[in-house]
């Protein structure tokens, strides 16, 4: 299958009966500041270069950012960081991640997430997790260029090396989570060697107005990981 048809099933997803709702009902009565616009409403896919060598890594899809405008970390304010840091570590051809057709295009990184529809308050059941998990395991296997997961939150921290434990890739602890710090693993999947992991706060707007993440923070983990990647 290709990294097309993968997104085509993940579009069309209707696994999780609480999530359709809450996406749907969102789009139905959004805030004034977004009243009069199309929500996508749907499922999202990862998007990014498919020969990518670092892989961002979040939780889910905000209610009215990526579930608005059909594309991850775009329309809201953690879009706006992501990209910050993307394009000022040579990642991202633009600072900013506004629309599914703002123009913005991402060199040697692709972005996804754990679960594929934005949850009530940004939290996923374990089922709804359990039934997303395989998209991401099928993207890792088509990703075959990937040396480093940049994994945003504790949440998506973890779930990587649960899958990976799952997969019989990686036999470890899941180690502590520490904003910017480097693990490198002993193991392999798909054939290969597993990508080293750099954590990072989430560039949630509760991080970054509370100064809990910076600017200057998440910028230096994307600076780390085009190193460690060889770019």
């Amino acid at each position: 299958m290709s990294i097309e048809g993968l997104n085509n099933r993940i579009i069309s997803c209707k696994l999780c009966p609480r999530l359709v709702k809450y996406r749907e009902a969102v789009a139905q009565n959004p805030p004034k500041r977004y009243r009069g616009q199309t929500y996508w409403a749907k499922p999202l896919p990862g998007f990014g270069d498919v020969g990518a060598r670092v892989l961002v890594l979040g939780l889910a899809p905000a209610a009215h950012g990526g579930n608005r405008t059909g594309r991850m970390f775009t329309g809201d304010s953690s879009g706006d960081t992501l990209a910050k840091a993307l394009h000022r570590a040579g990642f991202a051809n633009m600072d900013r991640s506004v629309s599914r057709d703002d123009g913005l295009v991402l060199k040697d990184v692709y972005i996804t997430a754990v679960v594929r529809c934005a949850p009530p308050d940004n939290k996923p059941a374990k089922q709804e997790v359990e039934n997303c998990l395989p998209y991401l395991t099928e993207e890792l296997k088509m990703l075959e260029n990937v040396v480093v997961v940049v994994a945003l939150g504790r949440f998506a921290f973890e779930t990587f090396f649960r899958l990976m434990r799952r997969m019989n890739a990686y036999d470890g602890r899941i180690p502590r989570f520490r904003h910017g710090a480097v693990y490198r693993l002993n193991g392999s999947f798909n054939g290969k060697p597993l990508p080293t992991v750099i954590a990072s706060y989430h560039p949630s707007r509760q991080n970054t107005s509370t100064g809990r993440l910076t600017q200057r923070m998440i910028d230096s983990v994307f600076h780390k990981a085009r190193a460690i990647a060889g770019l």
